[in-house]
């Protein structure tokens, strides 16, 4: 796949490019598209020298005539992954490139898209309530193209609580509308019944009621009880002292608080994306 970095190693041109080979090129060019009567042509750029203007060396041919597309619609330049997307759709039969005009008119392109370079985060959430807190966040923050120039995507786990709930069943918020009681409502909870909760959960159980028995099913994600992780993820937890960057069996992820705001997950997914690019040192990552 080639996608410029930045669109501003971008030129546009609606003159036959060839001509102006050993001339002056802006110093950032490193792509041409020329729009011409015959269609569109894509150049790679050689140049030399220093300053503002270049030697204009050589031009590679890179896509031609029925190979473009155009896309009709303007999108955020920056929203790499929303325009490989785009792109992906387009590219069919002769088709291999496309050319894009951002909301700010830049123009960039993408020749033999592909997800291949587009890294999956698994958010991991907790359902009730819906939409889960985390999850719901994270979709409105790739719709605000906040995250655009990160080259990531997401897929949802949801941790569906309802699969537990029964008469013996103790949830530990009665907001969650869980069939069964609630450890901070209820106080006529039985022996032998079965807690759904995380570690504070356990203790406020062991704390209210001393002289029970009970079952736990802990509900945390990075106990991994209900769900292990198969690759890059954020979830969330209770405790605030356990948020920042962990690895749960070798794979790395990001914990937010479970009150999280919206500034504060995007920060954690950048902390992250840092990681698996390996542009953060790993002793940043707390073993679990």
């Amino acid at each position: 796949m080639i996608f410029p970095a930045d669109y501003k190693s971008v030129g546009v041109t609606r003159t036959d490019p060839k001509g102006r080979i050993g001339g002056p090129i802006y110093f950032t060019t490193e792509y041409l598209i020329a729009q011409l009567p015959s269609g569109y042509e894509i150049y790679g750029v050689k140049s030399e020298g220093e300053g503002l203007l270049r030697k204009l060396l050589s031009l590679e041919l890179l896509s031609f005539g029925n190979e473009v597309e155009i896309f009709e619609e303007k999108l955020d330049s920056h929203d790499r992954t929303r325009l490989i997307e785009s792109a992906i759709k387009l590219c069919k039969g002769a088709v291999n490139t496309v050319i894009f005009e951002g909301m700010d008119r830049h123009t960039t392109f993408i020749k033999d898209p592909s997800l291949h370079e587009v890294m999956e985060i698994e958010i991991i959430d907790i359902a009730p309530p819906e939409p889960p807190w985390l999850d719901f966040a994270i979709q409105r923050l790739v719709r605000s193209g906040i995250l655009g120039e990160l080259n990531i995507r997401f897929s949802t786990k949801l941790i569906d609580l309802r699969q537990f709930e029964g008469e013996n069943m103790v949830f530990p918020c009665h907001a969650s509308e869980l069939k069964g009681k609630y450890l901070d409502t209820d106080t006529d909870i039985e022996n032998n019944s079965t807690l759904v909760g995380c570690d504070i959960s356990k203790q406020i159980f062991e704390l209210r009621y001393p002289d029970l028995t009970y079952k736990h099913i802990n509900m945390c994600p990075l106990k991994t009880q209900l769900y292990l992780p198969t690759r890059p993820f954020i979830t969330r937890c209770c405790q605030s002292k356990k948020s920042g960057l962990v690895n749960l069996n070798g794979i790395d992820g990001a914990v937010v608080h479970w009150g999280a705001s919206e500034y504060d997950i995007v920060d954690a997914i950048r902390m992250l994306v840092k990681v698996l690019k390996g542009n953060l040192e790993n002793d940043t990552i707390g073993l679990l």
